[in-house]
């Protein structure tokens, strides 16, 4: 079995860039995201590790759990280790083909023949059907604002009641000041990960119309508006938040 290439230290953005560009999920950014992401966003790998748990209250048997933009598998990866259920099945989407060749490696690598079923699309574009579970982390704020509601009553109309989506975030504050200032701190926390200046803010500039943060409200609003009965923030790291939406 071909086993995936390690993910090396990300350093994307350490040199001037003679041409700026939009943010994509391409082959360089998939060999590195592992690193980049576990040192870009505060409490990740507690979201990754709390994602099974949340989602092994939720399975049920016979359903499906998506994991939507899922990358290299980790949110899979943290489901498989955690349900009881055999009978789930763990679906993963991303539109990033260098994504999913990365996922497939992985999860072969970490589970050899287990039941996840990964898919290259637009997850716009899938249907979702009798899904006790969907694992929507740091994918949503990649989706143009207008679009974000349609998926999300997708994932509703998908799912019984007591099922739950795992939505995980970049926040914006109503607050400018206290929204700039968790900015900061960010940027701190990213320079004790050895990011430099340069990096930062290359790395901001090519976020900049690509990763659209919305408030706390503003998602969760939407999230009733869609069906969902309850929802609220779970786990906040600075400007980074999880939220857990019950069907």
């Amino acid at each position: 079995m071909t086993k995936p290439s390690a993910p090396i230290r990300d350093e994307l953005f350490a040199e001037p860039l003679t041409q700026t560009g939009l943010f994509t999920f391409n082959e360089a950014v998939a060999g590195v995201f592992p690193d980049m992401i576990n040192r870009s966003v505060p409490g990740y790998a507690t979201v990754i590790a709390m994602t099974g748990v949340l989602a092994a209250q939720h399975a049920r048997p016979d359903s499906a759990i998506y994991d939507l933009g899922c990358s290299w598998g980790a949110s899979l990866l943290s489901v498989a280790r955690k349900i009881d259920h055999p009978s789930c099945q763990l679906i993963g989407i991303d539109n990033s083909e260098a994504m999913v060749k990365r996922a497939r490696l992985n999860l072969q690598e970490q589970l050899g023949d287990h039941r996840v079923l990964l898919q290259e699309g637009d997850i716009m574009d899938m249907q979702l059907h009798n899904a006790s579970v969907v694992i929507l982390n740091y994918t949503l704020q990649f989706i143009p604002i207008k679009q974000r509601e349609t998926l999300l009553k997708r994932i509703r109309s998908a799912m019984q009641p007591g099922d739950v989506l795992i939505l995980s975030e970049k926040l914006t504050l109503p607050d400018p000041q206290l929204n700039d200032y968790l900015i900061d701190l960010h940027h701190n926390f990213k320079r004790q990960q050895g990011y430099s200046d340069l990096e930062i803010a290359q790395k901001r500039q090519a976020l900049e119309d690509v990763l659209i943060p919305e408030t706390r409200q503003q998602h969760v609003e939407r999230l009733r508006q869609v069906g969902f009965s309850r929802c609220d923030i779970w786990f906040q790291c600075l400007n980074f938040a999880s939220l857990i939406a019950i069907a």
